[in-house]
């Protein structure tokens, strides 16, 4: 079948949505008809293109389709909507004019699901919605916008979107259960994570960026990705405050919109670094860097977002820091493969304390280590995308038998 993946970015662009839409692209493109409609990179892209209301490009089996949206700095709240509405206003009706079977639609920007839901009606196929972050309730809970009426109406149109797919994939546990409550069937609700990249060649522990990021910490807690609004930053902080100044370092590897917020609240704290995002070819490093990793997510968050970068900690053999509530999906495989520990996000001496604690008993953090490398084989992104590929052929079986009957 011919196959209509909407979203927004697309490599060049680097965000992680724009590295797995190519990802599930590919997979799709093994044994379907594949066409991605994108917009201009605009999200940190490698590679700027010039304007053209229309660029369509062969990338493997997978045809790309630019439509000509803006590409202000993703940086400035204002300029990256006018990116979102270009986007949009230009990729619906290409949608409609574009024969397909199926359309598939992720989260970039936050309302493609809304517009997908409209495209599949309009044209009669089934629709997939893959859920990346689930909004309105990130923008809410994020404190980006207030709960006015435009986003009561939003919410309406979004349930709607939720209850029109064939088949919504969600990347945890915890979404599944958020979605399911909006009044979704929960048969049409699948998980589907990002699952651990390939194999990468481990670094040896002199490697050069390893010893920049470790610095002269004995005991080095790492946060790499990405500083946005999700994070329960104000606990980490506090808790790196409450430590003593005995080796242990807190190193925030990486960028984002509260990064400026958290370095000013972190003045003084002599054991708190920053540094930049590393390149791709260097994540292993920064991996291997840290004694334990924190993930986190504020309260009030718990099934809005999944952090994937999860799946990589644990394939690298490190401890995982859950920073988050219990509910979350993070919290869930951390107890259940007790590859490291989960502390309230609302309870930083709670946090300071479990660092104590590991930095005092290195045989438990090797432990942990080895579980954590262990459960890291239950999420192989090869077997996660054989998944994907099957829910979306099911879906799209589903509708035609539907349509049948």
């Amino acid at each position: 079948m011919h196959i209509l993946l909407l979203n927004e970015y697309f490599p060049p662009d680097t965000s992680a949505t724009a590295t797995m839409a190519a990802l599930v692209a590919n997979a799709l493109a093994q044994h379907h008809q594949v066409t991605v409609l994108a917009g201009r990179p605009s999200y940190d892209p490698t590679e700027r293109y010039p304007f053209a209301f229309l660029q369509r490009e062969q990338k493997g089996r997978v045809v790309v389709e630019r439509v000509g949206s803006t590409t202000y700095s993703r940086h400035q709240m204002r300029k990256r909507v006018a990116n979102y509405l270009s986007y949009v206003s230009l990729a619906v009706p290409r949608s409609l004019a574009l024969r397909a079977d199926l359309l598939l639609a992720m989260t970039d920007p936050p309302f493609a699901g809304i517009a997908g839901a409209f495209i599949s009606r309009v044209k009669r196929i089934p629709f997939v919605y893959n859920i990346r972050d689930l909004y309105p309730d990130m923008a809410v809970a994020g404190n980006i916008v207030a709960p006015k009426p435009w986003v009561r109406w939003w919410e309406k149109l979004h349930r709607a979107a939720l209850r029109h797919a064939s088949c919504v994939i969600v990347l945890g546990e915890d979404m599944r259960e958020r979605v399911i409550s909006k009044g979704v069937d929960a048969s049409r609700v699948a998980v589907v994570r990002d699952g651990v990249p390939g194999p990468a060649e481990e670094p040896q522990p002199d490697h050069p960026v390893i010893r920049e990021i470790r610095g002269s910490g004995e005991f080095v807690v790492i946060h790499a990705g990405n500083l946005g609004f999700y994070g329960a930053w104000h606990t980490l902080v506090e808790a790196a405050r409450m430590l003593p100044e005995n080796g242990t370092r807190l190193v925030f590897v990486g960028d984002g919109a509260n990064r400026k917020r958290i370095e000013a609240f972190s003045q003084g704290c002599k054991i708190i670094r920053f540094l930049p995002f590393r390149p791709a070819n260097e994540v292993p490093c920064v991996l291997a860097a840290g004694d334990i990793h924190v993930v986190t997510i504020r309260r009030g968050l718990d099934g809005v977002v999944v952090p994937s970068k999860l799946y990589s900690i644990l394939a690298a053999g490190r401890p995982v820091l859950a920073l988050a509530p219990e509910g979350t999906d993070v919290a869930r495989i951390i107890r259940r493969e007790r590859c490291g520990l989960v502390v309230d996000p609302d309870k930083p001496a709670e946090l300071a304390a479990a660092i104590q604690s590991l930095k005092s008993h290195p045989a438990q953090v090797a432990a942990m280590g080895e579980r954590a490398r262990a459960a890291a084989r239950q999420f192989t992104r090869e077997a996660e995308l054989e998944n994907f590929v099957r829910i979306v052929e099911q879906a799209a079986q589903s509708y035609a038998a539907q349509r049948r009957s």
